[in-house]
């Protein structure tokens, strides 16, 4: 039994096969209703503005326009929570991470073959829900306003064996996106875990890294953390943070998820407490749930800086809600002054109230 309105869902797929599965097995769930279908961007267009649905599902390879190209003139014109679902996916991560790119808040991949399609309904569901609650106009002006560029100089001075750790989850190939792209060259040594399954997480960082003035790589077991390099925590391990003598680097490692999470950010932010202590300044950005609160909140009591992104600039706020509840975050700031305040902190500087 439901509480509230149906959300209503809009299947976009080129397959009519895709469709029928999709549309009986998603209205299933007496929370969600579908309003309709459509076989590519054009109609699909038409009834977004006839039917007005909370949540589309969307495919990539459609005729007329692909989906990628529709995607990124729709979070332009009307911007409404989508799952990206494709097959492609499941070959190469390169248009998972174009679609969330171009704002899509979730992507699932499909799976090959007509006798599983009807297999993923349960996920897609849940996806589904959680989707309904995204704020994408939020996603949608961030990717419009994001410069590969940052607008100042925030050049660094005085940062020896300084750490930035981040953790995000919903909406932080965005937000992530015009954080780093702010970093200065010499930015601290970085570690970051966002929410991603595993082979996506390559191809994000190998997208960050062309865009930055940082090094962006996924992380291996063993790399250094220094100025200049950010780290990715690969999908489907954790990364923690070890220190040898003067130098920083990470362990890739395995275990069981922690806030259904793996990577997650709770392991990255108590193993930054334990190893970096005061030498650390930890961000917590837009996301779904509580990872990386209480660990947050631990690299606070060590002596490190942070801070979590205000509610208006999530796209779901989460994450630093649930850290701002226990006081983990020294400081609350919208997305656009994330790297200035860390790069602040992690200067000494003074910081406006």
């Amino acid at each position: 039994m439901t509480t509230g309105k149906p959300i209503r869902v809009l299947i976009v797929d080129d397959s009519a096969v895709v469709r029928q599965i999709l549309s009986r097995d998603l209205a299933k769930d007496p929370a969600i209703q579908i309003v309709g279908t459509a076989p590519d961007p054009y109609i699909a267009r038409d009834k977004i503005i006839e039917l007005k649905p909370d949540v589309i599902t969307l495919d990539v390879e459609m005729p007329r326009m692909d989906g990628i190209t529709f995607l990124r003139t729709l979070m332009k014109h009307y911007p409404i929570p989508t799952i990206v679902c494709s097959s492609l996916t499941a070959e190469g991560s390169r248009t998972a991470i174009d679609a969330m790119n171009a704002g899509a808040v979730d992507v699932v991949c499909k799976p090959n073959g007509m006798y599983s399609i009807d297999n993923m309904a349960g996920d897609l569901i849940a996806r589904i829900k959680l989707a309904s609650r995204c704020k994408v106009q939020v996603l949608a002006s961030t990717r419009l306003t994001t410069s590969h560029a940052p607008a100042q100089s925030l050049s660094m001075s005085e940062t020896t064996n300084k750490i930035f750790a981040i953790g995000a989850s919903t909406g932080g190939v965005q937000a992530l996106s015009e954080v780093l792209t702010r970093f200065p060259a010499n930015a601290p040594g970085t570690v970051i875990v966002q929410h991603m399954p595993p082979k996506f997480t390559a191809s994000f960082a190998e997208r960050l890294n062309k865009e930055c003035r940082v090094e962006v790589k996924e992380a291996q077991n063993g790399d250094r953390i220094f100025p200049g390099r950010v780290l990715i925590a690969p999908g489907g391990w954790h990364m923690v943070m070890r220190r040898s003598g003067a130098e920083y680097a990470v362990e890739i490692v395995d275990g069981p998820p922690v806030h259904h999470q793996k990577p997650a950010v709770e392991v990255l932010f108590n193993s930054v407490a334990r190893y970096a202590g005061a030498n650390a300044v930890g961000a917590i950005l837009t996301g779904m749930g509580a990872d990386g609160a209480a660990g947050l909140l631990n690299m606070r009591k060590a002596g490190a800086r942070t801070i979590a992104q205000d509610e208006a600039s999530c796209v779901v706020f989460g994450m630093p809600m649930e850290a701002i509840k226990i006081n983990a975050a020294e400081k609350i700031v919208p997305l656009s002054q994330v790297t200035q305040t860390m790069i602040a902190m992690a200067q000494g500087r003074s910081l406006a109230a």
